[in-house]
This record gives C-alpha cells, structure tokens and sequence, in this order.
C-alpha cells in the first residue's frame, strides 16, 4: 500500500507515492536521485546523511519520508546557488581542506551549517562537541573545526 507524499526540496515541489516503510534517506536517493546524501551506517549514528528538515538539521536514516511530509527539506543538493556559488560552509570546507576521502562531507556540512545557525559564534570546544554526531575517520577534525570557523565570520555578516 503506497501513500502520497508532498513536500518542498531543495526549494521545489514534489509529490510522489511511497511506501509508509520508506525512510527519508531512500526516499531522496532513490526516488529523487539526490545521492549527495550519504547512507553510511543505517543506525543515526555516523551523520552521513544528514539533511535539513524545515531548518533543523535531522540524519535521514532514522526518519520516515512520511514523516516529513509538508516539510521544507533542505539537502547537500541545495546549498549551491544558481549562479554556482558554493554556500560559504562549502568554501571552507574547500579551502581549509576540511575534507579527504569526502565520504562524511555531504553530511558534516549540513550539520556545521545547523550548528553555526544555533551557535553563531562558536568556540572549538562547542564545535566539537555539536559535531561528535558525524564520524570522519580521515580527517582528525581539526581542518573540520577551522572550516566551521571560518563559515561561521563569513555567515555572521
């Protein structure tokens, strides 16, 4: 038995019929081709693929897409403008080499993002501890925390 399903990403509208059983993640990989959302452990434990969910950042893997629906959903997808603009988390992930096999990045940077909208001026201490919630495994996060640094001065202005 399918169910519709409405709700905005990335700005656009889409409906679609799903099964109830359809987490998010799937939903947005497989239904929309937005495969900058990573699946990594199935478990909300590593963040790969966290995705914005009416402003909030959420790890798809554990939410239902019947769950948001009505929901702005915001992905990886998303962030870039139409002109190529890279959103400035984007940039310093870029250029403070924030990043190395690339695998949590899609995921790392929606949750900096949330975390910068939350806590604008955020000190290491914070920004370690509200990204414990995404794994690396490449990177020992200190290009990670200078990244959220860095997008956080830009972001503030």
């Amino acid at each position: 038995m399918a169910v519709s399903l409405a709700m905005t990403v990335n700005g656009k509208p889409v409906n679609a019929d799903v099964d109830p059983r359809t987490l998010l993640v799937e939903f947005l990989r497989n239904n929309l081709g937005l495969t900058g959302t990573h699946v990594g452990c199935d478990t909300a434990q590593c963040g790969a693929c966290t995705v914005h969910v009416d402003g909030n950042a959420v790890k798809s893997c554990n939410v239902l897409a019947v769950q948001a629906q009505g929901a702005n959903v915001l992905t990886i997808e998303g962030l870039i403008a139409e002109d190529g603009t890279m959103h400035p988390m984007q940039a310093a992930f870029r250029d403070c080499h924030g990043l190395q096999c690339g695998f949590c990045t899609p995921g790392m940077v929606m949750s900096a993002i949330d975390l910068v909208n939350r806590h604008p001026g955020a000190d290491e201490a914070t920004i370690r501890a509200e990204l414990e919630g995404n794994l690396c495994r490449c990177t020992g996060y200190h290009n990670i925390v200078k990244a959220v640094r860095q997008a956080a001065a830009v972001m503030g202005k």
